[in-house]
């Protein structure tokens, strides 16, 4: 047995907010390992080698050894051998410790670092979250850290209504427990303080939490889109969203929006987008994922609280759309009474293969629902007594009716109706009306064209090639008009057998600009395939492609320590052959020229006292000049999170026609403020990276 060292945690005492490490509490650089003080003599076979300590992230070697992951890799930059019996050995060679051996390191007593003021013992994996939601001192720390560099509200008022002293080296902040210095740009159009009553609302409740996922198999996908990076405008890691009957949408516990700080201890809160997707990709039966989560506002003068009616009241009904005319969808609140809780409530739901979230497929004749008649077939429940189901499945809100009581809450989104002539309907669906297309696209217009962020561009390429009738070009696509986020017909592989392989100019993800003078940009997947096919009978093939750019990847290889990352952000380009579900990242997308973009329009609806519920990142910067605006996040609670369509890491192109082009914070948020109840955004969608 082996009693570790006294003097290797030291006392956090004295440290400051930024000194302190977010996961053990104490202070230690951050390419160091994390520090703690154990309670217990621990097991000679739980102890890494090389430092001494119990392991942390263990790994074993083929020759039966196991150390640190910190130690490894650290010592193998050195050497090239096993520390115990010196045979050869390199880090892609090695392999995560079992489950066992790490479920046993897990549960080893430490003491909480700040036992000067909390006394508390707990095993190690629970250390994060004691600190994070329990240990007073932490908290205390971090509150007062966040008072230094939080702006009083006047001043943020001042900033946010266009203050010339709101420049790009003072930017407006969230008052949100943020996660490190205020973005540039960023700006908070969610908190708006209404002219006409003292605010419901003051500021942004945020929380760290620690998610573990177990995966059957250790390559499973998590099932989340991912968008951001320390190489882009919106900074950190943003989930874009959660794949419905993924296993992250089992789990539950992480929703669009959450921002990932740290993948089973690696931090990626200030990493390029193609790192920290090679890290969620890394092969794995658990991953710990440490993410900030918007929990929505806080109350500043809360209201009494509202009873709901007596029981002869059945229904009351809330519609969010204002006197200035129809908007593509109303958000409704609907109350049914059963006469005894086990009272089924005669509603049958449905998932859609095109969109996440539970959707009414039926109201059974005699029910309470179809009783009480305001609720409708393609209704999309939002909520049931204030849980929320926009990425829930019909069988937990099947678990949510059946657990409550007599009175049951539903906020539903609805799709507004008109004829077909344009008009509205006032006679309810029928034949004679057609729901409004959810997306209706269009090219992006000349007023709205722009430079992709910095670090970001494209360039053509032409290929002309000479070849037997019969030669296949050797290429498979993806993508297409009717594609998810309407993205262009782009090249998934480039097969070895085909004559583009041996010219070595086209590359997998290039986008698709015509071949031999037709135009591919335009077309759907099935009519791109059929206008290829055609084109390559012929025995000379003129192809144009477009390529994206970001600017220092090379430098982010190069700079990669051990040959297993290398390989990690190599494969993300450079697909392996039987990899027939590749897609670019979501960077990718960012260079590509503005007139190959789609634009839909967005529309939202709000009262006056509310928040349009979104936070921006972008416009013109003092070292990166100008930027788009880009969607960082969306708040639960409010109408953008209600809407359902706003995603982050969406562009905003144009605000009630007025194009984003040119605009600073100070233009925007004004612009932004002025809409009290309806605003149109005009926005680009690309699909994030799937992890």
């Amino acid at each position: 047995m082996t009693e570790p060292k006294a003097g290797a945690a030291p006392a956090p005492a004295g440290l400051t907010w930024a000194q302190v490490c977010k996961e053990c509490g104490q202070g230690h650089g951050g390419q160091e390992g994390h520090l703690y003080e154990y309670q217990d003599e621990v097991d000679d076979e739980l102890v890494c080698h090389i430092c001494l300590q119990p392991l942390l992230r263990p790994m074993d070697t083929p020759c039966g050894h196991t150390y640190c992951f910190l130690c490894l890799s650290s010592f193998l930059r050195e050497q090239d051998f096993c520390p115990v019996d010196r045979q050869r050995l390199q880090l892609h060679q090695c392999r995560a410790s079992s489950l066992l051996v790490r479920n046993l390191l897990d549960k080893l007593t430490v003491l909480c670092p700040f036992h000067a003021h909390c006394q508390q013992q707990m095993q190690r994996c629970e250390l994060q979250p004691h600190l994070h939601n329990r240990c007073p001192a932490f908290r205390k720390l971090r509150e007062e850290a966040e008072k230094r560099k939080r702006p009083s509200w006047n001043e943020l008022k001042g900033r946010a209504e266009g203050d010339p002293g709101a420049d790009a080296k003072h930017p407006p902040t969230r008052a949100a427990a943020p996660r490190g210095p205020a973005d540039p740009g960023l700006v908070n159009p969610a908190f708006e303080e209404s002219e006409d009553e003292a605010p419901l609302r003051s500021s942004l409740v945020a929380e760290a939490n620690v998610v573990e996922l177990y995966r059957d198999e250790a390559e499973q996908e998590l099932g989340v889109r991912i968008v951001g990076g320390k190489d882009t405008p919106l900074g950190n890691i943003v989930i874009q969203e959660v794949l419905r009957d993924s296993l992250a949408a089992r789990d539950g516990k992480l929703a669009p929006g959450d921002h990932i700080l740290e993948v089973n201890d690696v931090n990626v809160a200030c990493v390029p987008h193609r790192r920290a997707i090679a890290v969620l990709r890394r092969p794995c039966s658990l991953l710990r994922l440490t993410v900030m989560q918007e929990k929505g506002f806080s109350p500043r003068n809360p209201r009494p609280e509202h009873h709901p009616p007596p029981p002869s009241t059945t229904t009351t009904t809330t519609t969010t759309p204002s006197s200035h005319g129809p908007a593509p969808s109303a958000v409704i609140q609907v109350m049914l009474v059963k006469r005894e809780r086990s009272e089924p409530l005669g509603i049958k739901l449905i998932r859609k293969s095109e969109e996440a979230g539970v959707f009414i497929l039926d109201l059974l004749a005699g029910g309470v629902a179809a009783k009480d008649g305001k609720l409708r077939n393609n209704d999309k429940v939002l909520a049931i007594n204030g849980q929320d189901l926009r990425h829930g499945t019909p069988e937990s809100a099947a678990q949510i009716i059946q657990a409550s009581e007599v009175r049951v809450n539903f906020v539903v989104m609805r799709q507004n109706e008109v004829s077909e002539e344009g008009g509205s309907s006032g006679e309810g669906p029928g034949r004679g009306s057609r729901r409004v297309p959810d997306m209706q696209y269009f090219r992006r217009r000349s007023t709205y064209m722009k430079d992709p962020p910095g670090g970001f561009s494209s360039q053509e390429k032409t290929v002309s090639l000479k070849k037997e009738p019969r030669l296949s070009l050797g290429i498979t696509i993806a993508g297409g008009r009717d594609s998810r986020g309407r993205v262009p017909v782009y090249i998934t592989s480039v097969q070895p057998v085909g004559c583009l392989h041996r010219d070595g100019t086209i590359k997998t993800g290039d986008v698709l600009l015509s071949i031999n003078g037709v135009d591919l940009t335009q077309l759907t997947y099935s009519e791109a395939v059929s206008v290829l096919k055609a084109q390559t009978a012929q025995s000379s093939v003129v192809l144009r492609v477009v390529q994206t750019i970001t600017e220092g990847e090379e430098e982010e290889e190069e700079e990669e320590g051990d040959a297993e990352h290398k390989d990690e952000l190599e494969v993300l380009d450079n697909p392996r052959e039987d990899d027939l579900n590749w897609a670019p990242l979501w960077t990718r997308w960012l260079g590509l020229p503005s007139h190959m973009h789609w634009c839909r329009d967005i529309v939202l609806q709000k009262t006056n006292a509310e928040s349009w519920g979104f936070s921006i990142v972008g416009g013109y910067e003092e070292s990166h000049g100008q930027q788009p605006f880009f969607i960082k996040t969306i708040v639960p609670g409010t109408p953008a999170h209600f809407d359902g369509r706003l995603k982050c890491g969406d562009e905003i192109v144009a605000v009630n026609g007025a194009t984003t082009v040119g605009m600073n914070n100070s233009s925007l948020i004004p612009l932004l403020k002025l809409q009290k109840n309806k605003v149109t955004l005009t926005v680009v969608s690309w699909p994030g990276s799937l992890v």
